[in-house]
């Protein structure tokens, strides 16, 4: 059990549960159960709740019926154009870095992604995130545009910012994804067209984006559009 004492018990509830969310322990989606965080606190529910009141003033948690508590999924207007941007720029940026990629850099490449090919039978978002990361480093950080790549590495930061892991709310996406390495790695390897490569990438990004959303908008849809979609 965890005590914390500073300040009245609302806003100790309210610290806590707050951290937790900013430092991704607590990601979007997660369901805030009273009980057991009034438990881990050494409280009763009734400061649990109030602090649970607060954050969703805040935009932080939100509340649907027959679920109660979550924590709040991304805003979905800034994550498509963070995307929609990111799949422009790093698609770019991986056809140019195209040349520049050797053999060890290829091999590395693979094998990071051959590495979260293993994670898919016991799937971990979190480490499956840090390991795309890598994977797509290797493959734009050779761009000799600057300018390029620093547009690319200001779209990571900025996704980093507003969402936690997107397969972590739509695991099925990372198969999908894996395979989809591949083939932009057999591209590179095969000395393929720059604009191929380009759109592979951006693809390949763009179908993250899409496969996120549509998720979110069928758990959101009313449950007569969800039939019948």
């Amino acid at each position: 059990m965890t005590i914390v004492q500073e300040g009245s018990k609302s806003e100790q509830a309210y610290a806590w549960i707050r951290d937790r969310i900013a430092g991704h322990a607590f990601g979007p989606g997660y369901r805030l159960v009273l009980g057991p965080i009034a438990e881990e606190l050494g409280m009763s529910v009734v400061p649990v709740r109030e602090a649970i009141r607060r954050l969703e003033a805040e935009g932080l948690v939100t509340f649907e019926r027959n679920v109660g508590a979550r924590v709040s999924l991304v805003d979905e207007v800034e994550y498509a154009h963070t995307m929609q941007t990111l799949g422009l720029v790093e698609g770019a940026a991986t056809a140019l870095s195209a040349p520049f990629l050797d053999r060890e850099s290829l091999d590395r490449a693979r094998e990071v992604n051959d590495r979260m090919g293993h994670l898919l039978g016991d799937f971990d978002p979190h480490a499956f995130t840090e390991l795309n990361r890598q994977f797509h480093s290797v493959l734009y950080e050779p761009c000799p545009n600057p300018h390029l790549l620093d547009l690319v590495h200001r779209g990571w930061a900025r996704l980093s910012g507003i969402r936690d892991s997107t397969f972590a709310y739509v695991p099925g996406r990372a198969r999908h994804s894996v395979e989809e390495h591949a083939q932009i790695l057999d591209l590179v390897r095969a000395g393929a067209d720059p604009l191929e490569i380009e759109l592979a990438a951006r693809n390949h990004r763009w179908r993250t984006m899409d496969a996120f959303l549509t998720a979110r908008h069928t758990e959101t849809a009313p449950p007569t559009a969800r039939t019948t979609a």
